[in-house]
């Protein structure tokens, strides 16, 4: 298993459009394409990275809330080889399919119940 970079920030806001305004308009970040997901939301990007993913509504979800801060999410680069060293070290997780950006996920909790996705790309 190898971890390369992180590869985002999920917040849930309160207020998408105000939140929206403060990552572009205060932190100069670029409201972008973002995949066709049921809640509402907006991605921020820097260059060409979606860095700040805004979740909006803090919705019920069925996982526990950790305030407006959701998750951290690396980007992997061997799903097989990441699904196995899970499984080796007794960590449940769940997988994610998002085929029309064509990223698979799998998502663990640290020991605080912390989200963590780790993204694989193609």
């Amino acid at each position: 298993m190898a971890l390369k970079c992180i590869d985002h920030v999920n917040v849930r806001c309160v207020d998408l459009e105000k939140s929206r305004a403060f990552y572009s308009e205060v932190l100069g970040l670029r409201d972008g394409t973002r995949p066709g997901v049921a809640m509402a939301g907006a991605w921020l990007y820097l260059g060409d990275r979606p860095v700040v993913h805004l979740q909006g509504g803090r919705v019920d979800d069925g996982e526990p809330a950790k305030g407006p801060f959701d998750h951290v999410a690396f980007e992997g680069d061997d799903v097989q080889a990441t699904r196995d060293h899970l499984q080796r070290m007794n960590v449940p997780f769940r997988e994610n399919g998002l085929p029309d950006i064509k990223l698979h996920q799998l998502v663990v909790r640290d020991p605080d119940g912390i989200k963590i996705e780790i993204n694989f790309k193609g």
